[in-house]
């Protein structure tokens, strides 16, 4: 009975002591170990991305799609080949948590294309910023990169100088396509269209909603670049690509076109009404 009666007393005390402990805190007061800041710090740290995985880039992409991206395929009689034509090639990759592509190339009567799928997802290692601010700063450097030419405005001088292809900031005088030339420039393009009347409208001027440029249609920002390259006695080459960003995840998708003829040029509303296509139908594919 003595010692029940000590455990009792005991325990009575070390209740008392913690809550003598506890109550400290409601008057104001704070231990000698506490740290202010520690709350602070918790709160801060930044949330995940949306996505924690990507989807298969190669399957992702219906057949009546890749028909309409790469004509080749419906000419192809044999059926293995077609298949293995659909079904593209994987590119390599060390993590398909992080970073999955698909590429295709198809030879036509008319042109070669090429097709590349290109997916990231964005993970930030560092506390304090997130997956999604870490996605914008690469896309932001995507944009940058691909060098985008000013907006047209609606001035005759703006006009002239987005006359040229891929978004290149030099432009020809004699090339341009607003205001009225003077007579030595008007006989020196004569001259000029005598020489080379095989030339397409496509390779002088490109129309300013042709032109390369931000989108503001497609997943949270996205751009959109269209260069042609050869020129003369080679065949011209047409390069679309369309970067786009949903939460931490960016699609980069890569169209190309070459035609088997000299002095044909891709068409580039064509390749970028296809690659755009593309571009929501993937989107729709992350968005589940």
């Amino acid at each position: 009975m003595q010692r029940k009666a000590y455990v009792s007393g005991v325990a009575a005390l070390l209740a008392a002591l913690l809550a003598g402990c506890t109550g400290g805190s409601g008057d104001g007061g704070t231990t000698d170990d506490s740290n202010p800041g520690d709350a602070g710090t918790a709160t801060a740290a930044a949330q995940p991305g949306k996505y924690d995985s990507l989807p298969e880039p190669c399957g992702a992409i219906s057949h009546g799609t890749l028909d309409s991206l790469l004509p080749g395929i419906k000419q192809m009689t044999d059926q293995d080949q077609r298949d293995k034509a659909y079904a593209g090639e994987a590119t390599l990759t060390y993590d398909t948590d992080r970073k999955v592509g698909c590429r295709w190339k198809v030879d036509s009567t008319d042109a070669t294309d090429h097709l590349l799928v290109d997916l990231e997802r964005v993970v930030s290692y560092d506390n304090a910023v997130s997956d999604d601010t870490q996605a914008k700063e690469l896309f932001a450097a995507k944009e940058v990169a691909a060098d985008l030419p000013e907006p047209a405005s609606s001035s005759s001088a703006d006009d002239g100088e987005s006359g040229s292809e891929g978004g290149s900031a030099s432009a020809d005088p004699s090339s341009s396509a607003s205001g009225s030339p003077s007579p030595s420039s008007s006989t020196s393009t004569s001259a000029s269209a005598s020489s080379s009347s095989s030339a397409s409208p496509s390779s002088s001027t490109t129309p300013a909603d042709l032109q390369p440029r931000a989108l503001s249609d497609l997943g949270d920002e996205a751009f959109l670049d269209d260069v042609l390259s050869g020129s003369g006695s080679t065949t011209e080459q047409r390069t679309v690509t369309v970067v786009f960003r949903t939460s931490n995840v960016i699609v980069t998708i890569q169209y190309e076109e070459q035609p088997a003829t000299v002095g044909v040029v891709p068409d580039s509303k064509e390749m970028q009404d296809r690659a755009r296509k593309l571009a929501a139908q993937l989107a729709d594919v992350l968005a589940g």
